[in-house]
Order: C-alpha cells, then structure tokens, then sequence
C-alpha cells in the first residue's frame, strides 16, 4: 500500500492511500497513530478505500507521510563512495546524527535556502519507518519491525555542518529535510529496500546514481546497532545515508539557488520533488 498524508484544502489534514493519480481520504488519523497501535496497515487501507472521498493527486498539498516522528535518526557516510568523496575514513560503526520534525517539508514544498549561508546541499536517501519498536533488537530479526518505506532529501547547511565536529546544526534548518511523497509498505518492496536504484536530479541532471544495496551498513544492521543504545518506538524514522555526488564535493562546488528544482527518485518509492526558494528576511 502507499499511504499519503495530504492536505486537499490548505486546512484539513488527513491520510489517505494512493493509487495512480487519485488518492482515497482514510480520514484524520495520523500513520504515527496507526502505527503505536499495531494496526494492520494493509486491512486498514482496504477497508477505508471502499467508503472513502477521493482526490486528485495534482490537486492537494502533499505533506510529509508522518506528521510527526518520534525520532528521526539520520546515518551519515553510510556509502563508501561518498565517504571517500568526503575525504572520511571507512567506518566500522556508523555515523549518528538528529534530525527534528521542525525541518520537514512535503513533496513539491519548497526547500528553503536560509538567509544566514550560501552552502545549501542535496543528499537523496531511503528513509525506514519502523512499525514496532524496542531495545537491543537482535539483527536476524529486524527487518520484523520494519512497517515500510519512504523518500527523503537530507538537505544540508555544509557551512554550520562543518563549524563544529558534530552535525546537527547544519542538517536541521527549518525547511530543508525533504520527505516522501509516499509511505509504501515493507510487503511491496524487496526486504530492507535492498537492490532498488536511487538518482538524485538537479534541474533535471543525473547529480546522485546508486543502488540501496550499496549502504555499508544495511537496514537490519542499523535498527540492531541503533537499538543497542536507544529504545525504538513504532513511527521512528533511519534515514539511511546518501550516496556519492553531492554538491558539496564537486569542484567547482554546486550548490543549490533560488529556484533550482531537486528530485529524488528511488526505485519502487517514487519521486521526491521540491523547488529551492531563499528564506524571507523578517518584516
């Protein structure tokens, strides 16, 4: 199934499933509620579509598939050769940083590029969204809780990633972690979202070319070494890593402006778009 969170109005927001260019309303729950409560997703679309109000997909706002995650756990260097374009060493334990739903956006929501520095970066991702949760979850097993998939656009401030050792100022902007325009359901994907291919487009040129199962660390391996130290909840997000090509290893560097479009396609999950647009100064 392909769950959406969506806004047909500019007020209501509700859930809803896709199907080809029509969304069916599921109402106003919330994936993150569906998901604490153990409900089958599957059952759940289905019985909802046949009573539901449906919409054109090119007509609504498109909002981030879960409105709120408890935690949103990022994973950086997760691909050799971007640790390599990095000028990084291999890592034998991945690299763990935060991001806050205060940054999130939708599909086709702008990106925003902040007043305060000229570094705005694009990193396309596959994004994990865990349906139940736990402590020192064994790996053999962690695939279990894994309720489905998304897109996402880990949108980088490099000047402020780089002022300090740690990351998490540069990859919290309001505004810049792009994510979706879908939820699909771990049952229609390959396990761990191995083998599907990820392309990463600015202003319709191939920047980002990779396949998932080039992550040095893969999803079963994340939840199992993540949950060694942090209880994982149902609604929790991994966002797994970029591949090679970012901007901000290119010489000369490219970095996003005003109106540049980005896309982030992954195989099986969709498209990921949105267009770049400078923050407003304050009145």
């Amino acid at each position: 199934m392909r769950y959406v969170h969506f806004s047909p109005d500019g007020h209501q927001r509700l859930l809803g499933v896709l199907q080809g260019s029509t969304i069916t309303s599921l109402g106003h729950a919330t994936l993150e509620e569906l998901l604490a409560s153990g409900t089958n997703l599957t059952a759940y679309a289905k019985a909802g579509i046949v009573k539901g109000t449906e919409y054109s997909a090119d007509t609504v706002r498109w909002l981030p598939p879960l409105a709120r995650p408890g935690k949103i756990v990022c994973v950086g260097l997760n691909y050799a050769d971007h640790t390599k374009e990095s000028h990084f060493e291999p890592q034998s334990y991945p690299t763990l940083f935060p991001r806050f739903d205060s940054s999130l956006i939708g599909h086709l929501a702008p990106m925003i590029r902040p007043l305060v520095s000229d570094s705005l970066d694009y990193e396309g991702e596959m994004a994990v969204i865990l349906g139940a949760g736990g402590r020192h979850i064994p790996k053999e097993r962690a695939l279990e809780y894994v309720a489905g998939y998304s897109v996402f656009n880990d949108g980088s401030v490099r000047e402020y990633q780089f002022k300090a050792p740690q990351w998490t100022v540069g990859k919290n902007f309001d505004g810049t972690g792009a994510f979706g325009p879908t939820f699909v359901t771990a049952d229609e994907l390959p396990a761990g979202g191995a083998g599907l291919k990820l392309e990463t487009r600015l202003n319709g040129k191939v920047v980002q070319a990779a396949n998932t199962s080039d992550l040095v660390f893969d999803v079963a391996t994340l939840i199992a070494i993540i949950s060694e130290a942090i209880t994982l909840a149902p609604g929790d997000v991994i966002v797994t890593g970029t591949p090679a090509g970012v901007g901000w290893a290119k010489e000369p560097k490219l970095i996003m402006r005003d109106g540049d479009v980005c896309e982030v396609e992954i195989e099986g999950l969709g498209v990921l778009k949105n267009t770049v647009q400078d923050e407003k100064p304050a009145d």
